[in-house]
């Protein structure tokens, strides 16, 4: 990255990121985080949370999730920068303060078709995403392709991965040569962490701290295939590589960051390193965990799964004051969105059947209250939706009393009772992520401890 100072106040999203970066590696407790998911109450939340700490806000999407043929979502890149757009009008937030990323772009999604077929898809997917206006490009050609040699189980040689992230950097160096010349360029990240993203399967044992051996050699291979690709100039804006800090979650536990354990790497990184480190798996650590990873150089904190449990933890709640508030009423009719939730999930298990391990009511549990919250493929299903609509409208034409909301919802009713809160379903549903988001922010330096407030709405 160059060493350029720019203002974190004024010029573009893009350099204002890179200004935080930067600062962070000068020794500032300074960071951001990155909201990678496509729910819209998260997405509101985050934005709620950037208007009151006037900063950027960093959004970004997967492979699996957008992509030339629609993703999981059923959205390209452009539809999904469309609906980024409209989302930031609706919500009176500057676009020009909004960061979108591309996470793990490469060949997984077609990992089972032959290298040279999946590459081809993949350097047309990273190209999309640029054209769009994508500006953090997180490069990821680490997973096997179906040719590759070798123990299935094991990872591909440095050389391999390093040479195809090259080959996808010069497709989006392609792709912004055919933007507009004040189009900000990308910004790349590069690497991995193991196991994959989402969240892994773990006893008690953290991760493995990357070593810095590692870590040089990675850097060493990744900029020799840059220069074998004349990228040297994109070489230039690879803002941050991904490690492994040795955070962790799965089912029911959440392996903590200790800062000594990654202490080699804190130091590597002002010594040896241009960029700053981006952690992923973030979820559920503490807000001085983060905090102590913001200030260890982990200056890019990526959650995901985290925001999306906390929204089904609002809305199971709702749907406890809707039984307890509507029942007895023949005019209205009961939402059914736990039940919802779960048929969508037994009808289609393609997202959670090889996540979750157990018996059937073990497996039921997981489905509702795992971590690694595979609830968040499902919400879009029409009929889960459709639910979901219910109980905000029964809720919002029937507004529970603080009695009945303090029992299910107390930090919220505490809000309402303060007047820093409508009591309408969908702010208190954003006012409960925010009590996540505002964690991140605090870790970041941008946020107030705790205070998440959420400004009077029309309820959904």
């Amino acid at each position: 990255m160059p060493r350029q100072t720019l203002d974190p106040r004024t010029g573009n999203a893009s350099d204002r990121l890179r200004s935080i970066l930067e600062q962070n590696r000068q020794g500032q407790p300074l960071g951001v985080y990155s909201i990678c998911s496509a729910n819209r109450f998260v997405l509101e939340a985050g934005m709620l949370q950037a208007k009151r700490d006037e900063g950027i806000l960093l959004i970004e999407s997967t492979s699996n999730q957008v992509n030339q043929f629609g993703g999981y979502i059923g959205q390209t890149p452009a539809d999904f920068v469309r609906h980024i757009r409209e989302m930031a009008r609706d919500n009176e937030f500057p676009q020009d303060r909004i960061v979108l990323g591309g996470d793990h772009l490469g060949p997984h999604v077609w990992r089972n078709e032959p290298s040279r077929e999946a590459m081809q898809k993949a350097c047309t997917l990273v190209g999309d995403y640029v054209r769009a206006r994508f500006t953090k490009i997180h490069l990821d050609a680490s997973m096997r392709c179906a040719d590759d040699g070798g123990d299935r189980h094991e990872p591909l040689p440095d050389e391999l991965v390093s040479a195809r992230a090259a080959e996808l950097a010069a497709a989006a160096e392609r792709a912004y040569q055919e933007l507009p010349s004040d189009a900000p360029p990308p910004l790349y990240v590069i690497g991995t962490e193991v196991p994959a993203p989402g969240g892994g399967r773990v006893e008690s044992r953290a991760p493995a701290v990357t070593r810095t051996d590692d870590l040089a050699r990675t850097l060493e291979l990744s900029r020799e295939a840059f220069r074998a690709h004349g990228l040297e100039d994109a070489w230039e804006r690879v803002i941050a590589v991904v490690v492994q800090p040795g955070v962790e979650f799965g089912d029911a536990a959440v392996l903590p960051y200790e800062a000594e354990n990654a202490w080699a790497l804190s130091q590597y990184v002002v010594r040896y390193w241009s960029g700053v480190y981006e952690a992923h798996s973030t979820d559920y650590q503490t807000k001085d965990a983060l905090k102590s990873m913001v200030r260890d150089h982990f200056a890019i904190l990526k959650v995901g799964p985290w925001l999306t449990f906390v929204f089904r933890e609002a809305v199971f709640a709702l749907e406890e004051i809707e039984k307890e508030w509507l029942s007895s009423r023949s005019d209205v009719q009961l939402s059914g969105v736990r039940a919802a939730l779960e048929r969508a999930m037994v009808d289609n298990p393609v997202h959670w059947k090889g996540y979750y391990q157990g018996n059937e009511t073990e497996l039921r549990f997981a489905r509702k209250y795992s971590f690694s919250d595979r609830a968040r493929y499902y919400w879009p299903e029409p009929y889960l939706a459709a639910a979901l609509r219910q109980l905000i409208m029964n809720l919002d034409r029937h507004r529970p009393p603080l009695s009945v909301l303090g029992q299910y919802l107390p930090n919220q009713a505490e809000a309402v009772r303060n007047g820093l809160l409508v009591n309408q379903p969908a702010d208190l549903i954003r006012h409960k992520i925010l009590e996540v988001v505002d964690q991140y922010a605090y870790a970041c330096g941008c946020g107030d401890r705790f205070r998440p407030q959420t400004a009077s709405r029309n309820a959904e």
